[in-house]
């Protein structure tokens, strides 16, 4: 069972100087008044009562009164709290009767459902981390997002890297005619030199025909005598010719022409080695891109599925980007009512035994608004106590200068007559 408040008493603390209430045990009750009349005075006092000393005011008691401050607070299961006595000392009685200290109303009194100002006037990431190690999801949150800004900035990096890789890839010139690879000075040379060497061989050649012919010339003034040397010179001469006369001399123009223009033409391959360098380059850093950019992805969904199966306290509430997001909206795009909807279900959340909230200044909302709101908290089985500048019928109680508005304040007793002999 989730605790509530079911009557309160307060005398003497700041601006109240009696008020007895019976808070509604589900929905909204609400304080009315003008301003300094003792309204927010009622909530500090019952934050003092059960929250302990660090709620305590600096100037706790009525400055109109000599009597000190008188609490009591009586929760729905029975249990009343009381502080009384010139130090205001704590007493708690059980529904049993047993005494029992502050430990035990911190059991059950949520810090942020006595302080919810405190929560309300914190940064939007503030309120995101209360949730989350409330849920339970903080730490393994903060892993994930510290994991997408890393892979994020290392996209960033790579995606910067391809696209000055591929600029400098569509800048660089190509040259079509260019071979593949780089021509060797030396390897030219070498062909020529293998050419120039069978022209030699091939002119060896010539020379010899030139020599058999003379000598043939010579053998036929000596024919008589050099008969069967005229018939193997003839034969020697008709293979000679045929030999000759297959043989085709090799141009060296070509050659010559790449060895004068070599500088030029390695130049251009070197270029063109550049820019396919440059477009293999950006290939992989593209490469690389995609490839963070899908881990980016999947870590988002790692955060929505953590999230997804988190108890939330509320339908529609999320955390994104370290914010609270209530219905698609921020923190600052909240309505004033979904803003203690979000505000009042982490409370709950936060100590589901606590089934009460304070809130100060309700007339930022107007009727329609708060009506919502109040119909929220009975259907969700809150209570909450509130108070408004406002002395309409939609306030419970209003108080006027400390009291209760249309309640007599009770007579103080009078202080019993001294007799002789009587103590």
């Amino acid at each position: 069972m989730s605790m509530k408040i079911n009557k309160l008493e307060i005398e003497n603390v700041k601006r109240v100087k009696a008020v007895r209430i019976e808070p509604t045990a589900n929905g909204l009750t609400l304080i009315g008044g003008r301003n300094n009349q003792g309204k927010t005075s009622v909530l500090d006092a019952i934050a003092w009562a059960l929250g302990g000393e660090r709620f305590r005011p600096s100037k706790a008691k009525n400055d109109a009164s000599v009597i000190p401050p008188n609490l009591k607070i009586v929760m729905n299961n029975g249990l009343v709290v009381e502080r009384k006595g010139k130090n205001s000392d704590l007493k708690v009685t059980d529904p049993d009767g047993k005494k029992s200290g502050q430990q035990l109303l911190n059991e059950f009194v949520s810090q942020l459902a006595i302080d919810l100002p405190k929560f309300m006037e914190a940064s939007g990431k503030e309120k995101a981390q209360t949730l989350l190690q409330i849920i339970g999801v903080g730490n393994q949150l903060a892993e994930l997002e510290q994991e997408e800004t890393e892979l994020f900035n290392e996209r960033l990096a790579i995606g910067r890297i391809a696209d000055q890789k591929e600029k400098f890839a569509k800048e660089q010139t190509y040259y079509p005619e260019a071979p593949a690879e780089l021509v060797s000075p030396s390897e030219l040379i070498k062909q020529q030199q293998e050419i120039l060497a069978r022209n030699g061989e091939n002119q060896r050649m010539r020379e010899n025909l030139h020599r058999m012919e003379q000598e043939f010339q010579q053998v036929n003034d000596q024919l008589s005598e050099l008969l069967k040397k005229q018939a193997k010179l003839k034969s020697d001469i008709d293979t000679a010719r045929k030999s000759a006369a297959e043989l085709k001399d090799e141009s060296t123009a070509e050659l010559e022409a790449s060895i004068e223009n070599i500088e030029e033409i390695n130049r251009k391959v070197r270029a063109n080695l550049d820019k396919e360098k440059a477009e293999d380059d950006a290939k992989e850093y593209r490469k690389q891109y995609e490839t963070l950019a899908k881990r980016i992805a999947e870590t988002r969904e790692k955060k929505t599925d953590l999230l997804g199966n988190a108890p939330l306290p509320l339908p529609e509430l999320s955390v994104e980007d370290g914010e609270l997001v209530y219905k698609g909206q921020r923190w600052d795009n909240m309505s004033g009512s979904d803003r203690l909807k979000v505000a009042t279900a982490i409370v709950r959340k936060l100590n589901p035994n606590c089934g009460f909230v304070l809130l100060d200044k309700l007339e930022q909302m107007d009727l329609e608004t708060l009506q919502e709101f109040g119909q929220w908290l009975e259907a969700e089985g809150l209570q909450a106590i509130a108070t408004r500048v406002s002395t309409g019928g939609e306030c419970s109680i209003i108080i006027e200068d400390g009291y209760v508005a249309g309640k007599e304040p009770e007579p103080a007793a009078e202080p019993k007559a001294w007799k002789a002999g009587e103590f």
